[in-house]
């Protein structure tokens, strides 16, 4: 008797064969970052046919004439000199490289990208964090359905892990790890948890607080960020164009919830006493988030 064997996993055209509109962002995308584009790359990427393709090709010029030419010596469609993106996503530089990131870490495999040529690309490690798909669907699902959860979790202040009862109602992730934001019934307020120290989990009966009490979680804070003012003009202008500043400023918007992580990995949590070098940048308006900054030190991380 001959066993059965696992059903096949779906097929590359039938996974990515989605609508027109869908088509002609990915010859936008194309045309702008590779400048160049033929009939291939449309049947590969999206399993249609060659009449499909250039069905489509003539639709987007018919909606950009400029925008394409085409090259009969190459045999390919190349981006027009005025060439301007019809699809604001594909014009972004942020769109492109995290598609390079993605694939690099495999979280998104490179035949699912809409790039079709990479660069040689590297990434700094960083250590792995192994969760266990158990718990994260279990943490899921508890704040899907706003349920409570027991979690065996290990803090930083003990050797051996407790139990602990949450009301988990959000996700975070602070850069490095992914947290869950939840009720604490033993402390009696919200704190994060970071979800590859929870060991275990169970149901539990009853729920706490949810989100709508959660006031750090729905209180927004902004940080305005300036090159310090100590170093020299020139590389004040470096740092303006590394964190993206417009008249000297960076303006960033993030959770109270979620301040600590932010001013650690600018490394705003310390006293202003590094060297301008090191330091780079500063918080302008440092004084006015005193409270906040002194409120989310004492919270932490659990």
């Amino acid at each position: 008797m001959s066993q059965s064997s696992a059903p096949e996993p779906p097929s590359r055209a039938s996974a990515t064969k989605w609508g027109q509109g869908r088509r002609l962002e990915f010859i936008d995308f194309r045309l702008r970052w590779e400048q160049r584009l033929n009939r291939a790359d449309l049947t590969s990427f999206f399993g249609i046919s060659v009449p499909q393709a250039s069905l489509d090709i003539a639709k987007y010029t018919e909606m950009a004439p400029a925008n394409l030419a085409y090259d009969r010596s190459a045999k390919v469609y190349v981006a027009g000199p005025s060439f301007q993106p019809l699809y604001p996503s594909t014009s972004s530089p942020s769109r492109l490289l995290n598609e390079f990131l993605a694939t690099e870490v495999g979280v998104l495999e490179a035949e699912a990208s809409l790039v079709g040529w990479r660069p040689s690309l590297a990434v700094a490690p960083s250590p792995g964090r192994a969760l266990d798909a158990t718990v994260l669907a279990g943490l899921l699902s508890a704040i899907r359905e706003k349920t409570g959860v027991r979690v065996l979790y290990q803090s930083m202040s003990r050797t051996e892990p407790l139990w602990r009862s949450l009301t988990p109602h959000a996700l975070a992730h602070d850069g490095f790890r992914w947290h869950v934001r939840a009720f604490c019934h033993e402390r009696t307020d919200f704190r994060d948890f970071v979800i590859a120290r929870v060991l275990g989990l169970e149901s539990a009966e009853g729920s706490g607080p949810g989100a709508e009490a959660d006031v750090d979680w729905a209180t927004e804070i902004e940080l305005v960020l300036v090159p310090h003012p100590k170093l020299a003009k020139a590389k004040r202008r470096a740092i303006e164009l590394d964190y993206g500043m417009q008249e000297g400023e960076a303006r960033l918007t993030c959770r109270k919830a979620l301040l600590f992580y932010v001013l650690r990995h600018l490394g705003l949590d310390r006293a202003e006493t590094d060297s301008p070098e090191a330091a780079q940048v500063v918080l302008k308006n440092r004084k006015a988030l005193a409270r906040h900054m002194q409120i989310t030190t004492e919270a932490g991380t659990q």
